[in-house]
């Protein structure tokens, strides 16, 4: 089976003023999600909620010890990667289905799912 990241882009603004029964809405569809990887064959392996996007760091340079760090983000837009779950499955396109449950949210607009390179270390 192929791991793959699934990235959970979102506006942190939309977030952000979500009221207490839209975050506990968003939380119970996320735990939808996670069953019904589950019933359908796919396997969680990971996954994390994200701080917001202006508490990252942003590392440039081109040598070890030679980097300047940035405060975030990388990216200027309204649309941050807010999360993530890393998924193992042999049906990508049914993955793909499963994650329109997670579209049902007024939270994402889209999803983006990427294969992982498999490990070629000994």
């Amino acid at each position: 089976m192929t791991q793959y990241i699934v990235l959970l882009p979102a506006d942190e603004a939309r977030y952000a003023s979500a009221s207490a029964q839209e975050r506990a809405d968003l939380t119970a569809a996320h735990g939808e999600f996670a069953q019904l990887l589950a019933e359908r064959g796919h396997k969680m392996t990971g996954g994390a909620q994200l701080t917001p996007a202006g508490q990252s760091r942003v590392v440039r340079g081109s040598a070890l010890d030679q980097v300047s760090v940035t405060d975030g983000p990388y990216a200027e837009s309204a649309e941050q990667v807010g999360g993530y779950y890393v998924v193992e499955t042999s049906d990508p396109a049914d993955l793909a289905k499963v994650c329109g449950r997670l579209l049902a949210t007024p939270f994402h607009d889209a999803i983006e799912i990427r294969p992982q390179v498999e490990n070629q270390m000994p």
